[in-house]
């Protein structure tokens, strides 16, 4: 979605019980769908334990829970429910929702998002962890993101992540669009 700015800092979120079952997981939870790295080449040096995603043509197509939900439903959904509850109006739809993981010495080239969900909804990031040689852009300008905060970014912005560390950098990323997105 489009929001005016680059992204907008959230601000505090309590992510312990969120960030010890993500890295908890098993090293196969990761792979364990792989759409959007066949799907997307940005994604390619990516990996993601998916709980929600929808079709591409949604709002006509449906929302499926993946194998991530059962994991991580129950520690994710307070951390979004309270981000929807302080920021935005409740009755919405929430489109997907993730843990991705951008590996050690990996990238996500400058791209778009595109979907017309993209358009519709607000994309979140909760960052759960990162390190000094991450630079994560949008419109050619770099942000920094902390964990333990919210942010939203402007999906509709070119947008770039590169991981330069040793370690990988995991976010918690989910859309949800509101109840009055169509609504001028």
């Amino acid at each position: 979605m489009d929001i005016g700015d680059d992204q907008r800092c959230l601000g505090e979120v309590d992510i312990e019980a969120l960030k010890g079952r993500i890295l908890s997981q098993e090293p196969q939870a990761w792979a364990e769908q792989a759409l959007r790295q066949k799907t997307y080449e940005v994604h390619q040096d990516t990996e993601s334990i998916v709980m929600l995603f929808c079709d591409e043509s949604w709002p006509d197509g449906d929302i499926h829970r993946e194998a991530g939900w059962d994991r991580l439903a129950d520690v994710a959904m307070p951390v979004i429910d309270y981000i929807i509850d302080t920021h935005y109006k409740p009755g919405g739809t929430l489109l997907r929702a993730m843990a991705a993981k951008l590996n050690a010495q990996g990238r996500i080239r400058p791209h778009r998002d595109k979907l017309r969900s993209f358009h519709m909804g607000h994309r979140i990031h909760v960052p759960i962890t990162t390190n000094s040689a991450v630079r994560f852009t949008i419109a050619g300008k770099p942000f920094a993101f902390e964990p333990g905060k919210a942010y939203e970014l402007n999906n509709q912005k070119t947008h770039s992540v590169v991981n330069m560390g040793k370690e990988d950098r995991i976010t918690f990323i989910f859309d949800y669009v509101p109840l009055d997105w169509g609504q001028s």
